[in-house]
């Protein structure tokens, strides 16, 4: 075997990355170890282009059982099946790292796979996925504009993962026990100097072992499309893109128009008509970022911190559920339901780092394709349904009661009935008021805001950064689609439970972020208004239709303890003498 090996020490633990031809076939390839985690990561690009419209890069994060040294699975089916809902969102983490430093003119098929060999003590295999693919990225021959860097921070209440390059976050999965945003902005601050010193470690090995750039010919568009745009199409732009409608409704049928008339011109060249898409779409992303940098000037009309109009529901769809919450912001509507369980209910976990633990809450996200005026297959899950499930989960945890104050499995699930921009913080908003509508006694109620930004960065004299913005609230349609981050921020009065932020540039300095998390605070304040005027706290007690539960603690010193009307003793229960809680069943309730 072949190998050279690389290592660098990162908040106390020491990474290495041995570059050796285990999979040798692969454009690029890295083993990634700390302590006695192990996870390879490939990267392949295909010989020739794909007839997409988009970059068709897939990421994959694959979990092995043999990785914890445990016979897991089914007592049926002893192998891997589908991957769980947290290798997902550790393949998520991976992806939405290093999509953006792609160029998206890029056809050819590109394909990204975390293999976790092995899992230890105190592990963050996600991080060292992210690592691993950009320096399996970077030494390869794949044209990409990294490297890009992954760490995680604990600290306290507050557990964030932050990616990003020299003086930029890209990436940042956070949740915390309702922080302030000061504490948040710090952490940020602490990962970035970390980041910086994987940076540059990285940049060294790529230096000395990276292979020469496959260069990629991109085609130039006719030079008739652009006369043909700017003489038919431009004049007619600024009233489409504000027409002070919300969504892309006067946009797309500006685009059929173009579209339509660049097929007359271009009969029968599919390539042109792809770049038709393209100069259109560039054009209304150059009017959008022009307008709201140096007009504070949007899409629908609004200021720049300005909340759409808001609606809010707790209850009144039916008695047989268990609760119920109506969320409105704009054109996202949201509706979340509450389902009360025993705690014989609990989800038992399958993935790698949980297996086997109980799961006392769930919340579970649907998007139908009516909730964009679209036809479409039902059913299943896809990653963005699980991420954006688990992130209003992640939001709703902290104000959740204990199992010894509340001894419920919580499902909740949000239907995103209606969408024009972040239908996840949607779904916190809806999620706290059906959660407080079932008597769930949540400490408080918990909403989420998107907040979106317009940059314009390029060199100073001196060298460095010169950044000309705009931080915008509560993003929808077009912001949402041509923006530079989606920072989505949920938390409760008192402070942050989740965050979530991705970007299309090649990310954002500390400065804006600490900006728009302020921002994000202050919308977020105005949300939970119009809640508590609904709701302002848990009703008193739960829906008649929940289950009635009654868990009895058992501890070694209280085998004397009467359980239910039988008058039996726990002694007379010999087998559940220590266990923690017993639960009686009759006729289907828990009493």
């Amino acid at each position: 075997m072949q190998k050279r090996e690389y290592s660098v020490e990162v908040g106390g633990k020491k990474i290495i990355a041995e570059f050796n031809d285990l999979a040798e076939q692969a454009n690029g390839s890295v083993l990634m170890r700390s302590g006695d985690t192990a996870v390879l990561v490939t990267a392949v690009m295909s010989k020739d282009e794909e007839d997409t419209d988009y970059l068709p890069l897939t990421v994959d994060y694959e979990e092995r059982f043999y990785a914890v040294g445990k016979m897991l699975g089914s007592s049926f089916v002893r192998r891997e099946g589908k991957p769980s809902d947290e290798a997902v969102l550790a393949g998520r983490i991976v992806d939405r790292t290093i999509r953006p430093l792609f160029d998206q003119r890029i056809r050819h098929d590109i394909q990204v796979v975390a293999l976790v060999l092995a899992l230890g003590k105190d592990a963050f295999p996600e991080t060292l996925a992210t690592i691993g693919a950009s320096l399996a990225l970077g030494a390869s021959d794949i044209p990409w504009g990294g490297p890009v860097s992954a760490v995680h921070i604990a600290e306290g209440a507050l557990s964030l993962v932050a990616c990003g390059t020299t003086g930029l976050i890209n990436m940042v999965e956070a949740g915390g026990m309702e922080i302030e945003e000061a504490v948040l902005v710090a952490s940020l601050e602490h990962a970035q100097k970390e980041i910086e010193v994987l940076h540059k470690w990285q940049e060294k090995i790529i230096k000395e072992i990276g292979k020469s750039k496959r260069v990629i010919a991109f085609q130039n568009p006719p030079e008739e499309l652009a006369e043909l745009f700017h003489k038919h199409i431009e004049p007619k732009l600024g009233n489409a893109v504000f027409s002070g409608t919300p969504g892309h409704k006067t946009i797309d049928a500006l685009k059929t128009e173009w579209l339509t008339l660049a097929a007359e011109k271009f009969t029968g060249e599919t390539r042109a008509l792809a770049f038709a898409d393209a100069h259109f779409e560039h054009a209304v992303n150059n009017l959008l970022h022009h307008e709201a940098i140096e007009n504070s000037r949007r899409a629908d009309g609004r200021g720049v911190d300005e909340v759409r109009p808001l609606f809010a529901q707790a209850g009144g769809i039916s008695p047989v559920l268990h609760g119920s919450g109506v969320f409105y912001r704009g054109g996202t509507h949201i509706l979340s339901t509450l389902t009360l369980g025993g705690p014989k209910d609990a989800q038992i976990l399958d993935a790698l780092q949980t297996h086997g633990q109980k799961k006392h809450f769930m919340h579970h996200y649907n998007f139908p394709p009516f909730g964009t005026g679209e036809t479409g297959k039902l059913g299943g899950k896809n990653r963005r349904m699980i991420g954006h499930g688990a992130l209003a989960e992640k939001a709703l945890i902290p104000v959740l009661p204990s199992p010894e104050i509340f001894p419920y499995t919580i499902r909740v699930v949000s239907e995103a009935l209606s969408s024009n921009g972040s239908t996840s913080m949607g779904s916190v908003c809806a999620s706290s008021l059906a959660l407080m509508d079932g008597g769930v006694p949540i400490t408080a109620p918990v909403a989420g805001i998107a907040s979106g930004l317009m940059l314009s960065a390029a060199k100073s004299a001196s060298g460095g950064m010169e950044y000309r913005y705009k931080i915008l609230t509560d993003i929808q349609g077009p912001e949402d689609h041509h923006g530079d981050m989606d920072l989505k921020v949920a938390g409760t009065r008192k402070g942050v439970t989740a965050v979530q932020m991705d970007v299309k540039v090649d990310g954002v300095p500390n400065g804006i972020l600490a900006e728009a998390l302020q921002k994000a605070r202050t919308a977020r304040h105005y949300i939970l208004d119009t809640m508590e005027k609904v709701l302002g706290a848990p009703r008193a007690d739960i829906a008649p239709s929940a289950p009635k539960i009654l868990v009895v603690r058992v501890r070694k010193e209280q085998v004397g303890l009467v359980i239910g009307s039988g008058g039996k003793t726990i002694n007379e229960i010999k087998a559940r003498t220590e266990v923690d809680a017993i639960d009686i069943e009759d006729d289907g309730r828990v009493f």
